[in-house]
Order: C-alpha cells, then sequence, then structure tokens
C-alpha cells in the first residue's frame, strides 16, 4: 500500500492570489492567511528580529564611520567649490586688468593726435570734415574711458601735476596752477600723463618786507645826492675841502679893494 492510498501524502495546494478575479472582473476580498503560514512565518520573523539586538554595537560603530566619511566628503566638496569660485574671480579680475592695459597702450599712442587737435582748435585751424573727424574720435575715446584734467586755478598736487615753471605771487592763497601747458590724461584710476603746468606760490612775508626795505633804502639814497650843493660863503667843497680859489675871487669888487690897498703906502708920492 503506498503513502497517497494511506491519506497520509497531501497532493500540491495551489493558491490563487490575484486581485481580480479572471472570471467575474470584480475585485476579490482579502483572504485571510490559514494558520500554517503564520506558524511557519512567525520563527523567520523571530530570527530576523534577534539578528539586530546581537549586532547593535557593530551597526552604532558602521553608523558613526558613515557619518564621519560624510562629513569629509562635504569637507572636501565646500573646500573645492570655494576655490574653484576664487578661481573664478582671479580670472575675471586678471582678464579685466589685461584689457586695462592694453586700452591704456592704445590710448597713450594716440596723446599726440589729441594734442594737435588741441592746438588746432586754439587756432581756428580746426574746420570742416576734419572737425567732424576730430569730434568723432574724442567721442570714441571717451567711451573707452579716457579723461582728460588740469585746469587753471587748480591747487598743485604732485601725484596728477608736473610742474615746469614756478613763481611768486601775492593774488593766492597756495600753490596753484596758473597756467596749463599740457593737459593731462587718466584711464579710470590709472594715470597715462600727468598735466604740465605752471605753478605760483604766495609771496613769504619776508621777502615782502625785504624788497619794501630795498625799496625806501634806495629812494633815500637818491633823493640826497641830489640835494647836496657846495657853498659859495665857506670857501670849502661840498666833500669838505679847502677851495683853491681865493675868497675874493668871487666878486669883482673885492679885487678891486685888494689893489687899492696894495697901493696905498706910495700914493703919496
Amino acid at each position: 500500500m503506498t503513502t497517497r492510498e494511506n491519506g497520509s501524502e497531501q497532493g500540491p495546494v495551489i493558491r490563487d492570489n490575484r486581485k481580480i478575479d479572471p472570471e467575474t472582473g470584480q475585485v476579490r476580498e482579502r483572504a485571510m492567511p490559514e494558520p500554517g503560514d503564520i506558524l511557519d512565518s512567525a520563527p523567520a520573523q523571530q530570527q530576523a528580529g534577534a539578528e539586530p539586538k546581537e549586532d547593535k554595537g557593530a551597526v552604532d560603530s558602521r553608523v558613526e564611520e558613515l557619518t564621519r566619511q560624510l562629513a569629509e566628503r562635504t569637507e572636501d566638496l565646500q573646500r573645492l567649490q570655494a576655490e574653484y569660485a576664487n578661481y573664478r574671480k582671479r580670472v575675471e579680475r586678471d582678464r579685466a586688468a589685461v584689457r586695462e592695459l592694453a586700452v591704456a597702450s592704445v590710448l597713450t599712442e594716440l596723446l599726440p593726435v589729441l594734442d594737435d587737435i588741441g592746438r588746432a582748435r586754439e587756432h581756428g585751424e580746426l574746420v570742416g570734415g576734419f572737425a567732424k573727424v576730430s569730434e568723432v574720435l574724442e567721442s570714441v575715446l571717451g567711451k573707452l574711458g579716457l579723461e582728460s584734467f588740469g585746469t587753471k586755478g587748480d591747487p598743485f598736487d604732485p601725484t596728477v601735476h608736473e610742474a615746469l615753471m614756478h613763481s611768486y605771487s601775492s593774488e593766492v592763497t597756495e600753490t596753484t596752477c596758473v597756467e596749463i601747458l599740457q593737459l593731462g590724461y587718466r584711464l579710470g584710476d590709472r594715470i597715462l600723463r600727468p598735466a604740465r603746468v605752471a605753478v605760483a606760490e604766495p609771496a613769504e612775508p619776508e621777502q615782502d618786507a625785504t624788497s619794501a626795505a630795498d625799496a625806501a633804502s634806495s629812494g633815500e639814497s637818491s633823493s640826497g645826492g641830489s640835494s647836496e650843493t657846495p657853498s659859495g660863503g665857506s670857501g670849502e667843497s661840498a666833500s669838505g675841502e679847502p677851495s683853491s680859489q681865493p675868497a675874493g675871487s668871487g666878486d669883482g669888487s673885492g679885487g678891486a679893494t685888494g689893489d687899492d690897498s696894495a697901493k696905498a703906502p706910495g700914493s703919496g708920492d
């Protein structure tokens, strides 16, 4: 007799777990699990729940290690991002510096042309088409950032002015640019050429007093020399020396009287 005949061996069990019934098309209600399935799954769940309790220390150490690695990677990423941002700023700054240097080099070569245009305008020779060309050129250079400076009456600044002439004047109270010999030009904060000027400083009080004293002494000497005249009654010259002329030579009657007195003794004859 076989086992199947005794009924001790069960045949294969097929369970249809589909949620929709293929015959009716209706949603099936969820079937309750059979007791055998619950009993079979309970030991596996208990075993799975016991394993984390046994390895809890290892899990904590692993979590700490992963947290540390995450912090390191985050710091590396932040450092790399900061370095890239600094690199971009440095490249942009260098690019701007190179551009400004190139523009400054070209504008420096054009400054003599601007000087010639200015002189022609002062003499009234900039007329016709040349006047239009000069206006367009100056407008383009202004858009590139070229600026001129230097005005009569500006205080002298050695950082932007170059003094070619120097004088003293009582009309100024500080060192002042009294004449602009050549305009200066700048590009932003860069000085392409200083303004060449003539400066005047206020006259010092000591110099004024000295010049006044010299003028007074020269006036006194000239007036004293013209008032000195020789005295005829003293018989001395203006220099104080005795005169070689006789006392009576200045008067005709005095000479005659002298002759009469000389002949007096012989007049009794």
